[in-house]
């Protein structure tokens, strides 16, 4: 089912100094499949669920430092997502179990950081934060893996 994720502004990447204001990403699968206002995107989607969000949504981000503490592996993978993060670095996710817990996930493990953007065609990897920089939610892989309540 396609999904599009809207909210207050969109930007591409979070170094993005014009976000679009009612910015959206139309989401199909686990790819992105547009990007645009929530007006231009219900032209030719319709049909298509929508997640309305307050807030800023753009491409999740990549968990750079030593992963959060926690009971188990999937616990502390799951805290990376509440984070807005979708991948973290191998240095940090360094015994099986976490790399284990991080694939079931759909988190990708990443020898070094890099830039992230959310482009049709691409992963869909998405995050949405408040004005004080709390996540809201995160989509790794087209999925809805947290939100704030």
């Amino acid at each position: 089912m396609l999904t599009i994720h809207a909210a207050d502004e969109l930007r591409h990447a979070w170094d993005d100094t014009k976000p679009l204001k009612e910015g959206a990403v139309a989401v199909e699968g686990g790819r992105v499949a547009a990007v645009g206002t929530l007006a231009e995107l219900l032209k030719p989607y319709p049909g298509a669920r929508v997640r309305r969000w307050p807030g800023t949504l753009g491409p999740a981000r990549v968990h750079v430092g030593p992963l959060p503490d926690a009971p188990t592996p999937r616990e502390r993978i799951h805290a990376v997502l509440k984070s807005g993060a979708v991948a973290v670095l191998e240095e940090y996710a360094d015994t099986p179990e976490l790399r284990a817990a991080a694939e079931r996930n759909d988190v990708v493990v990443l020898r070094r950081g890099r830039p992230t953007a959310v482009v049709p065609g691409a992963r869909a990897d998405l995050a949405v934060f408040d004005a004080a920089g709390v996540c809201l939610a995160t989509v790794c892989a087209g999925r809805l893996v947290h939100r704030r309540r």
